[in-house]
């Protein structure tokens, strides 16, 4: 009697995983079908593009460029609009000698050393952004690692520990263990009336809904809120396919396995962390690349004013595009078959749109968040040399939010700078509504809490509240549910001859991955129009 002896899917992947670890036996994974990343395969194929085809664009972030860049290769003649005398949109850095002001005219001028920078927008590059990662590694942009998750670094609130920070590994040790015990205990008669108040009981019951994703009736289930943690069926993606799809959630026999919570407690371990990217020197790194690759076709300090088409269903439709000069005033008209519209949705109500109806009403349903960071400049690295901190985070309940620490020269002598706060909502609504001088020491006496050395040690530093950055007047967009039910297939519809991409005409809002796959659909809609016609 002869055996089978070829190894089933589950055997390869668990010896994948002995020999290799985590990271082998997830390549293995993607291989074979078992783990999915975002909807990109490759640059869009836009093949027998006519010649003399025209795309203008409005505006040189990450979505205008890549199409740019793509319609080029195709054959199409491109030509781009920006706003700023930069390239790069909310990709860019901040380093000395560079100056910001708000929209209320306040400016603050940088003051930071050689080779420090503040990244005021996009910082990190998650592993499986990979149409962002493809255009890193094609432009030779260099990447490092970014450290997300350091288990030494503190978690804060004023309201326990008494008020003192605690690392996050003792934190996320004592939280497992102590309700771990309680779970068991509870499996025996009644021990959590012996072990909880009422009041206790509530507040274990909510951090069991938050920590496990349970939906409303305490039961864990198939969610797009429990594929954000544990992976889609189908990722978040740009333009008109971009919903993602929930992924099917295990079987409790399956997860009760040894080797599942054996992998898992390998995150936990006192010596690893995981790891993201960003691109060594600089987030405008990427731009610059980008902006190197298309040429000199961007037009800079150009303000689009207009926007009129005429009719598509004729034939000879096309795109007239009127901008001002920022510096001379003086006013200029631009003509192509096609316009990408890559303005910020906080914005585009300053531009005249000869657009239809339902697309203007979706231009005007997104609201955008008003997020602030502070950069703050010390002496030293004392987070590193005083309290074995590299990279990562630390986490508050006051308004600065979460402190970041730098991935880049670590064990460097000299002048550093700090991620001094990151605030959202309420908090970076709050810390907005300061002058800069006040946002500084705010955070300077907030994050003393983490470390005594803030005072002796400081520097200089930067504040960028976004909702007060002149050209779009928030941070990213925040769709509701509802909203992308009424709107947002006609948001990301090409509407005669203008389609609209960036982050909001995405699933992966706030993130440069959705910029990207929203002007790969752009450019593909405007390319088989141009085909059928």
């Amino acid at each position: 009697m002869t055996h089978d002896t070829t190894p089933s899917r589950r055997d390869l992947l668990t010896m994948i995983g002995k020999v290799g670890g985590a990271a082998a036996m997830y390549q293995a994974m993607t291989a074979l079908g078992h783990a999915a990343e975002t909807q990109f395969t490759g640059p869009p194929v836009l093949t027998g593009a006519k010649p003399g085809a025209s795309v203008v664009i409005l505006g040189a972030g990450l979505a205008g460029m890549a199409a740019a860049y793509e319609l080029q290769k195709a054959g199409y003649a491109v030509r781009i609009l920006e706003f700023q005398d930069r390239p790069g949109g909310r990709n860019y850095s901040l380093r000395g000698g560079d100056s910001f002001t708000e929209s209320d005219g306040t400016v603050q001028k940088v003051q930071f050393a050689a080779g420090n920078y503040l990244n005021p927008g996009p910082w990190r590059i998650p592993h499986h952004h990979k149409a962002l990662l493809h255009y890193c590694r094609q432009f030779g942009v260099a990447l490092e690692p970014f450290i997300q998750l350091n288990h030494n670094g503190f978690i804060h609130s004023t309201e326990a520990f008494g008020g003192k920070p605690m690392r996050y590994k003792e934190v996320a040790t004592d939280f497992k263990g102590h309700t771990s015990e309680l779970l068991a205990k509870a499996i025996s008669a009644k021990a959590l009336d012996d072990k909880l108040s009422a009041e206790d009981q509530e507040k274990l019951m909510e951090a069991l809904r938050g920590w496990g994703v349970l939906d409303k009736n305490l039961a864990y289930t198939s969610s797009l809120k429990v594929s954000a943690q544990r992976g889609y069926d189908q990722a978040p993606g740009g333009g008109r396919n971009g919903a993602p799809t929930p992924s099917q959630i295990a079987k409790l026999q399956d997860v009760l396995d040894p080797q599942v919570w054996t992998a898992m407690s390998f995150y936990f371990s006192y010596v690893m962390q995981t790891t993201m990217f960003q691109p060594t020197g600089g987030m405008d790194m990427i731009g610059k690349a980008f902006a190197k690759q298309i040429g000199k076709i961007v037009t800079y300090n150009a303000k689009a004013v207009k926007v009129a088409q005429s009719d598509a269903t004729s034939g000879k439709g096309g795109v007239t595009v009127s901008y001002k000069d920022v510096a001379s005033g003086q006013m200029h008209d631009v003509s192509a078959d096609y316009c990408v519209c890559t303005i910020p949705l906080s914005i585009i109500s300053q531009v005249d749109m000869q657009v239809s109806p339902a697309l203007k009403a979706a231009m005007k349903a997104v609201p955008y968040g008003g997020h602030v960071k502070i950069g703050l400049e010390f002496k030293r690295r004392f987070w590193e040399e005083d309290d074995n901190i590299y990279g990562g985070h630390s986490f508050t309940d006051q308004s600065i939010t979460q402190l970041s620490y730098p991935n880049d020269r670590m064990f460097g002598s000299g002048p550093a700078v700090l991620l001094g706060a990151f605030a959202r909502d309420l908090a970076g609504f709050q810390l907005a509504g300061m002058t800069p001088q006040q946002r500084i020491e705010t955070a300077l006496k907030q994050g003393e809490v983490f470390h005594p050395q803030y005072r002796k040690e400081f520097m200089n530093g930067v504040s960028v509240p976004w909702s007060r950055v002149p050209w779009i007047l928030g941070c990213t967009s925040a769709w509701s549910e509802d909203n992308r039910k009424a709107h947002y297939k006609t948001l990301v519809t090409l509407d005669n001859r203008v389609v609209l991409a960036g982050e909001h005409a995405s699933y992966y809002g706030g993130w440069m991955e959705g910029s990207i796959l929203s002007g790969m659909d752009a450019i593909t809609q405007i390319h088989d129009h141009a085909q059928a016609a």
